[in-house]
Formats: C-alpha cells, structure tokens, sequence
C-alpha cells in the first residue's frame, strides 16, 4: 500500500470517528425559529468575494460563510404539495445530453457516497469538467435531502467547513460559460437549495448568466430556473430574471407540454404577474385539464391562490377531481385546498359538503387539533358542515377532559360563529364545554377568558364560574394593557357580554354586569345603504298610517337601517276599552314595530338563510325589545330593478299582503 493511500485511510477513519463524536453530541448545533431549516455557523470558513457590478447589483467586498443561515431543503408538509416534484423532473425526462450523463462514469461513482463531504472528497482527487459540475452539486443536494433536519444541519455544516467545498465554487464560477444552457438552472438551483449565500459572487454570476441565455432553456430548464427564483430574496437580478422568464414563457405557452412545467412556473410568477399573462396561463392549464393527476389538482388550486386568479372553470374542474378522491387525499393537502378556496373567495357547496360528511364518518381518525383546523377554515368559508359538527359535538361530550385549551376555544369560536342547532345534544354539549373551560380556569389569560365567555354568550350559556372570574376586578385589570390593534375587538366583545347580562337575564347566583370602563364608546354607524330607503320610502306611500325612521341606533349598539312602525288593529271589546280608558299604553304595546336591517352575505352561513354569530344575537335581542326583525340582503338589493325593489320589499316585510298572482314573482326574486 503506498503511503498516499494509507494517508486517505487515516484521514477517512479520523473524520468519520469525528462526525460521529459531534453527531451524538450535537453541542455546537443552533436552531432558528426560521420558516427555513437553518442554522448558525460558529466556525467562519469564507467565500471571497470581490466587489463587482452585475446587472444594476452591488456584490459587496466581504469575506462571509454561513454567519447568517443555511437553507436547507424546505420539509413544511404543508408547501409539499407534490412530493419529489423538482427531484422527480430532474430524473425523469431531460435532455438527451443529460440522460447520456446520467449513465456517465461519473454517475456510478457518485452513488457511491452519501453525503457532500464524501462527495467533496472525491472532487479533491478527480476534478469535474465544465458538464459536470451540475451533477456534481445536484448529488450533492439530493444526499441532503434524504437526511432528518438534525442531521442536515450537521453534514450542510460540514460541507462548507470541507476545504474543498471553496475550491469547487470557484471552479463553477469560472467554468459558468463553458456550461451548456441547460446546466446552467440546475447548477444554480442545487447551489441555493445547498445554502450557499445568495448574494455570493457565484450565485449572481449564475444569475447573469441566465439572464444573457433565458432564451435559449429548454421548457424543463425554465422550470427548474422558477422553481429555484420562486424561494429566492427579491434582488434586483432576480426581478430581473423574473420578468424575463414571464416574458419568454409568455411566448412559449402555446407549446409548453408538462403540466408540472407550467406550474412550477405559475408558482413562480405569482401574484405580481400581469393580469393578462394570468388570464394565458389560466387558459392554458384549462386545456391541459384532461392530463391533471390527483397532484396536479390539488397543486393547481394552490398556485391559484398564490397568484390570486381564480378560474371558475379551472376550479370546477380540480374540485370535482378532488371530490372523487377525497379518501386517499392526506389531511395537510385536504386543509390546504380548503385554505385556497378560502383565499380565493371559491365555495364549492358539494367539496365542502363532501369533505365534512367523510371527516365526520372518519372522524376518528383524525386528532383533535386536525378536527378544529378543519372546523376553522369551514368557518373563514362562511360554511357550516352540519356533518361534522354534529360528530365533533359528540366528542366533545364524551371526552371534554381530552380537549387542549387551544382546542377548546377554537371550538367556542367556530360553534358560536356558525350558529349550528345542535337540538338535543345542546345542552350536553354546553355543560361539556363549561366544564373543560373551567379546568383550565387559572391557565387561561384573560383575552382568552372574554373569548370563551363571549362565545359561550352567543350561544345562549352563562356559566357563572366563568362570568365571575371574567368580571372580577383583578382580570378587567389585566385588560388596560390591551394593544390599540386589539381594543376594538375586546371592547366589542364586552358589548355583547353586557347586552346578554342586562337583557336576557339569565338565572345566576348573583347579579353580574360589565363595568363601564370596560365597554368603551359606541360603534360606529355604518353606511347608509341608498337603495334600501329609497326603496321602504316608495313603499310606504302605499301606507299613510305607517311611519319610517332611518338609522336608528337601538341600546346604544345595534343598527337598525330602516325602522317602519304601524298601528295594531283593534282587538278588544268595548267594555275592555272602557276599563282600561285611564291606561295608558306603551308604543311596543300599541303598535308594531319592524327592524328592517341589511346584512351582507357574509351575515349568513354559505347557501343558507341561517345568521351567524353577531347577527344571530342580534336578530335575538332586538325580539326581545318587542322588535319584528325583517333582513334584507344586500346582494339581493344590488341584483333587482328599481320598478322591482318595492314589490320585492313589500313580500319581505308584509308577506301577509301577497296575493297568490305575486307569490311566483317573488319566489323568482328571492333564489
């Protein structure tokens, strides 16, 4: 053996004996709350990097490693949407000269190490030529990727510490020329996703040079580049670099193929992109619909909503795909088309509906906090999936002590805000709830005890326990600390409180009320909506004997748009009337008095005429102070004609008066 053979020995066996020593110690590992699995270097080995202008951006002069943070490969299941895509395109379907590379002697020795250092090691003794770098840095990357977030932290820390690992950077930033156009994207790539500082001299080099030969990629390469832009910090090169991509692929859009192709790119371009080039690519995947997989569905929708464009028909389609499949779609890509259709304002009545029925059917499978993630974006939709609250509902009552905090209030928020009948499971469920809520009584802040009481209020529950320590002076304390951003939201909230308290009265052990101090002023009035007085003052001059207030404000906090009084017909006798001639009678008493409001569609749970939350409570106090409350509903005033606005108020607001040659008509104005 000679002796540089017996060296490399030593040497493999002293850094494997290392790794191994600072793997089980992992003392010098940091960890950083980052959206990026990253972490900081405490040894500073350096890049030089000199200063020089590339495309309008300053590469400063300064020697730098990792000081910052390392990005490894994103592992945030839910962003992976399709799992392996970019691992997949790159073995998959390249070009001629890359498949003939992969079957290189180069790719056989290369699937002999697992890690960058290994492979950095065997650089030191065998060069890579100007093509083959790219597959050189690209292994690189995918040993990374097989590994846990520890031990990527650990090998990406031992890749930059490699002596050889400076020598290959400068090797491909001087070699970046000879590389053939279609490299040149996975090089880059495979440099970002290993951490390497993008505002190196090489990252921007690579840049330039996409930018001087963009038009010359390949439809896989211009992927590979979007996928590799869309996680990098906006500089002025990669603007640049965006606009050209947008700019080449607006071209070439009639000839792209790959589904996966045109959505890496869409992904990209995101929401900055013109509204006329969304509008292309929209068409374009709508033509391209017949080829989308389960993945590509879901992906679809989720691009959507990253660039904010919505494709009614395109959603169509990817939601019915989605429906027929909704059994084998896992729990973080299930949540995350629910969270783009909420972004896109898209409610699909039947995946909605598809989706509570199989959850609730399902339903133990799933965890608690999965259970309330889905019972929250159905409420961010408007939609209440009578399904599965009815399921969850039982849940809670036969295991309220399983239920976190978290949990707890997220369901008080959603079952209040979505106004659900629970019949007679109601009051078991209440008392389940109360009890849970009181367990956690001395952990709960008190933000999160006027959340809970609040909630508990618009459902109609009082318990005591949690009223008491809500009003006790030391926990109103804790709210004069209250960030402005929050104190509308918390004095509204005690508003409600107060109003439940002083009007429905419920049976406590003792009298409680909200002080003052805590409720704050009274909201401000919303906007007169024109069309709706117009419309009940051209009404009632059909009705002499009737009268019309407009804005009025009822117990200093519900708004009441048009209030319409008139006479009740005489209903007792003459002998009563006599008796009662010194009496005097109130106006409630006397007349009748209809709240006329106007409620936005987000009033009312998605395909409903049930109210929700506020507007449920409301409609229920203003009952209770001798009110007929009548809703209007503002999408449906924006849809009817001046000559048909009075017709279509008088069936709302005196129904009785219809004859049956108008019922059709009406029925017709209201779907």
């Amino acid at each position: 053996m000679s002796f540089r053979a017996a060296e490399e020995i030593m040497r493999r066996g002293m850094r494997f004996c290392c790794r191994r020593s600072l793997w089980q110690q992992r003392s010098f590992l940091t960890t950083t709350s980052s959206r990026d699995t990253s972490f900081h270097s405490q040894h500073l080995a350096h890049f030089v990097v000199t200063r020089q202008s590339l495309a309008g951006s300053q590469v400063s002069s300064v020697k730098f490693y990792s000081q910052e943070r390392i990005h490894s490969e994103d592992l945030d299941v839910k962003e992976q949407l399709l799992e392996s895509l970019l691992p997949a395109e790159i073995r998959s379907d390249e070009t001629a000269s890359r498949q003939t590379q992969e079957r290189s002697p180069l790719h056989d020795q290369l699937l002999q190490f697992g890690s960058p250092s290994e492979v950095l090691d065997f650089t030191i003794q065998n060069v890579p030529t100007a093509e083959q770098i790219s597959k050189t840095l690209t292994y690189m990357w995918s040993t990374i990727k097989k590994m846990s977030t520890d031990q990527q932290r650990y090998e990406l820390q031992l890749m930059f510490e490699h002596p050889a690992f400076e020598s290959l950077l400068q090797l491909v930033r001087k070699n970046v020329g000879e590389m053939s156009s279609d490299n040149k994207p996975y090089s880059l790539l495979a440099m970002v996703k290993l951490g390497v500082p993008q505002n190196s001299l090489v990252v921007q080099t690579f840049l330039q040079a996409c930018q001087a030969e963009l038009n010359y990629f390949s439809e896989k390469s211009l992927a590979i580049l979007a996928c590799c832009l869309r996680d990098m910090e906006e500089t002025p090169n990669v603007a640049a670099l965006k606009k050209g991509v947008a700019l080449v692929v607006e071209i070439r859009l009639p000839g792209i193929k790959s589904v996966v192709a045109l959505q890496t790119i869409m992904q990209m371009l995101g929401k900055d992109a013109p509204h006329n080039l969304k509008k292309k690519l929209g068409k374009k995947a709508l033509s391209m619909s017949n080829q989308f997989n389960l993945p590509n569905v879901q992906y679809m929708i989720c691009i959507m909503a990253t660039m904010e464009y919505c494709s009614k028909p395109l959603m169509a389609i990817c939601c019915t795909k989605i429906r027929e499949n909704i059994p084998v779609i896992p729990f973080w890509r299930l949540l995350a088309v629910l969270q783009s259709c909420t972004k896109l304002h898209y409610r699909d009545m039947n995946l909605f509906t598809d989706v509570s029925e199989h959850v609730a059917f399902t339903i133990d499978m799933w965890t608690n906090k999965q259970l309330v993630l889905f019972l929250t974006e159905f409420d961010r939709n408007f939609f209440c999936p009578a399904a599965l609250m009815e399921a969850f509902a039982k849940k809670v009552i036969a295991s309220p002590e399983s239920l976190t905090r978290y949990v707890l209030l997220v369901v008080v928020r959603v079952y209040s805000s979505l106004n659900y009948d629970l019949q007679h499971q109601r009051q078991q469920f209440l008392d389940s709830l109360t009890q849970a809520l009181e367990s956690y009584l001395t952990k709960m802040s008190g933000f999160e005890l006027l959340k809970a009481v609040y909630g508990l209020c618009v459902m109609g529950h009082y318990p005591s326990t949690l009223l008491e320590q809500l009003l006790q002076s030391s926990t109103l304390e804790q709210f004069e600390t209250t960030a402005p951003k929050f104190r509308h939201y918390q004095e509204f909230m005690f508003q409600v409180v107060n109003l439940c308290l002083r009007l429905e009265r419920p049976p406590l052990p003792q009298p409680l009320t909200v002080p003052p101090s805590a409720l704050g002023a009274a909201p401000n009035n919303s906007p007169v909506n024109l069309n709706l007085l117009q419309g009940l003052q051209s009404l009632l001059l059909e009705h002499a004997d009737m009268t019309l207030q407009e804005m009025v404000l009822v117990e200093n906090f519900y708004l009441i748009d048009g209030l319409i009084t008139r006479p009740l017909p005489h209903q007792t006798s003459a002998t009563e009337a006599g008796s009662h001639a010194g009496d005097e009678r109130s106006p409630a008493e006397s007349s009748q008095r209809i709240a006329v409001i106007c409620t936005r569609y987000t009033g009312f749970c998605h395909g409903t005429s049930n109210p929700r939350g506020h507007l449920a409570v409301k409609i229920r106090h203003l009952k209770i102070l001798g009110y007929d409350p009548v809703l209007v509903s503002e999408q449906k005033l924006q849809s009817v004609s001046e000559e048909e606005m009075t017709e279509f108020l008088r069936g709302l607001i005196f129904p009785e008066h219809e004859s049956p040659d108008t019922q059709p008509k009406m029925e017709q104005l209201e779907s």
